[in-house]
């Protein structure tokens, strides 16, 4: 059997994760997602609560937590509103983490401090429209002007698109160089020729906003740039890698929030003369549920075991993704199925996590690049150590 023994601090996080997202996130919820209306008092209080930036050390302005905790609380809030925990999902993964680990002590003190306090949201600026799965194929050009970089090209699906102070850009700055020559930059957002498109009408994660942004001529200081000149590749690839954690978190809180509100619905609903949960057919697919959730829990809960002991996580966070988020698409659609027609009804919640849960499958990663990395990792007999 697995050893995960959750210490109290980190106890404590998971219920004050929970106690928030029942008493401030569950109001109202479904309003916000029917009318995309973005959640800008419930994110304020998310940042003054220290969920923004978990994992960034206390000297920063962060939490100065572990993986496991932001783990923990990424589960909670995503059990009901998931449009705030993909913004704190990218908040605390993409931006603060990429910027703890790989930015340097200037870009620290002027952005990570702020972000991490959650005064300012970051946006990951890497998707572009010929540019999802394969990101190599960046478009978008920061050109070498001596003292500047200037930026153009258009960036896709960027969570926090309109809300965001700050946007991590991933530009192409030496073509032949291909993914050697990718660089990532830090860029506020109302700089010149930063232009954000409409809102995108999603089927789920509703009142998140998500826009297309376009960078005309943005002068960028070469002090924004991220590493070493070429690391811009690496760097998006190893925040994706830990970003996959909290997608991974975010679809087991779905899973399991569908499961909860279906194990409430089928002991309490009657047919043929008794609770639904005591015929086969509905308690069978409650087994399916219980079982797959506590697989991905385990898969999830190991791959942040292993960032937090410095081990490599890569094919962990990929396998947590993966197996979570098709248990998440697969079991929101069951929680439908047993709710029946009040399951069809926003007033029961199931048919928006079912919504909710389908995103999991696509973003930082569609399932498909997660077979594609682990295949890769098991042909060459790179297998990580697992926590037994």
């Amino acid at each position: 059997m697995m050893t995960i023994q959750l210490t109290e601090e980190q106890l404590a996080v998971k219920a004050a994760a929970r106690e928030f997202a029942q008493s401030q996130l569950l109001p109202g919820v479904i309003a916000r997602d029917k009318d995309m209306i973005y959640p800008t008092e419930q994110m304020k209080a998310m940042g003054e609560l220290g969920f923004l930036g978990m994992m960034v050390p206390t000297q920063y302005g962060g939490g100065g937590m572990d993986t496991m905790s932001y783990v923990l609380a990424m589960e909670e809030i995503s059990k009901v509103d998931n449009s705030c925990s993909v913004v704190m999902s990218v908040n605390n993964s993409l931006i603060c983490w990429g910027l703890d680990k790989f930015g340097n002590e200037a870009q620290k003190q002027q952005y990570l401090t702020k972000l991490a306090s959650g005064e300012w949201i970051g946006a990951f600026c890497l998707s572009e429209p010929e540019a999802g799965s394969d990101a190599t194929s960046q478009r978008t050009t920061a050109i070498d002007m001596g003292d500047h970089y200037l930026l153009n090209g258009t960036k896709n699906w960027i969570t926090s698109g309109g809300t965001s102070s700050v946007h991590i850009v991933i530009a192409q700055t030496d073509v032949e160089k291909g993914h050697k020559g990718i660089n990532a930059f830090i860029v506020e957002a109302d700089w010149d020729g930063v232009n954000i498109g409409a809102k995108e009408d999603k089927l789920g994660i509703r009142s998140s906003d998500t826009h297309t942004i376009m960078y005309n001529d943005v002068k960028v200081p070469k002090a924004n740039r991220i590493g070493e000149d070429g690391f811009g590749f690496k760097f998006a690839m190893k925040v994706l890698s830990g970003g996959r954690i909290g997608i991974a978190a975010q679809a087991l809180g779905i899973a399991t929030g569908a499961y909860e509100l279906s194990l409430a619905y089928a002991k309490q609903r009657e047919a043929f003369g008794k609770p639904i949960a005591k015929h086969q057919a509905i308690a069978f697919k409650l087994a399916d549920m219980a079982t797959d959730i506590e697989a991905a829990r385990l898969l999830v809960y190991q791959s942040a075991m292993l960032k937090d002991r410095g081990e490599n996580f890569d094919q962990a966070s990929s396998m947590a993704k993966l197996f979570a988020s098709e248990a998440a698409m697969k079991h929101t659609t069951e929680a439908v199925q047993i709710h029946g027609g009040y399951g069809f009804v926003k007033e029961y919640h199931v048919e928006r996590l079912m919504r909710d849960a389908k995103i999991t499958q696509i973003y930082e990663g569609t399932s498909e690049v997660q077979r594609i990395v682990i295949s890769r990792n098991v042909l060459k007999g790179n297998h990580y150590t697992p926590i037994v």
